[in-house]
């Protein structure tokens, strides 16, 4: 009995893997708003109601499929605040960032181009702190001058739209987290990385 509740349980989390996966590519290929609960359920080869076995709104799924990457991006701002200097957190939260793009960089084209993803991320992580908020803070500094704002919101923005961008596909990853992190750097007027 142990066993088929394993099996069962490991089944659901595969299927729950699958759909994630699945709509993240078919929120890629038309949208948040142009995908519905029955395409993916197509997609799937799955009825409607299998889909809502794991999730009752589309909100639901698109928070579910950002949350690995917002969880990364919690951890790094959390590591970076324990750190001491702010030259130690802005070098921690910059590598993080980066790592956390270039991993997610499907993700992240869809958080650069769909209003959808945001409205839904409103929604689910409505308790989180604004990200963004958090990331301007430490790059800029809490009472950052308007250089340093305008530089930290270039770094944000730029890293996460050139790391999202269709054209840079095939990049690799080792190639694009090093132009994106010293990229970030001089924006941020980091001194280069050693050995470079």
């Amino acid at each position: 009995m142990a066993a088929r509740s394993a099996a069962d349980a490991s089944s659901q989390e595969d299927t729950r893997t699958r759909l994630l996966k699945t709509a993240l590519r078919l929120f890629a290929e038309h949208g948040v708003e142009g995908t519905s609960l029955q395409m993916i359920a197509d997609a799937l080869g799955v009825t409607k109601a299998a889909v809502y076995y794991h999730f009752k709104t589309k909100d639901e799924i698109t928070g579910a499929v950002a949350e690995p990457g917002l969880r990364e991006l919690d951890v790094v701002i959390e590591e970076a605040s324990r750190l001491r200097g702010r030259s130690a957190r802005i070098d921690h939260l910059l590598t993080g960032f980066v790592d956390i793009v270039v991993r997610h960089r499907a993700l992240i084209a869809l958080f650069s181009r769909d209003p959808g993803v945001t409205r839904a991320l409103t929604t689910s992580w409505s308790t989180r702190e604004n990200f963004s908020s958090a990331l301007m803070e430490m790059f800029a500094g809490a009472e950052g001058d308007a250089y340093r704002v305008i530089a930290a919101h270039a770094a944000i923005t730029g890293i996460a739209l050139t790391g999202g961008a269709p054209q840079f596909a095939d990049v690799d990853d080792e190639t694009l987290r090093t132009h994106l992190r010293e990229v970030g750097r001089r924006l941020l007027g980091r001194p280069r990385a050693h050995g470079r």
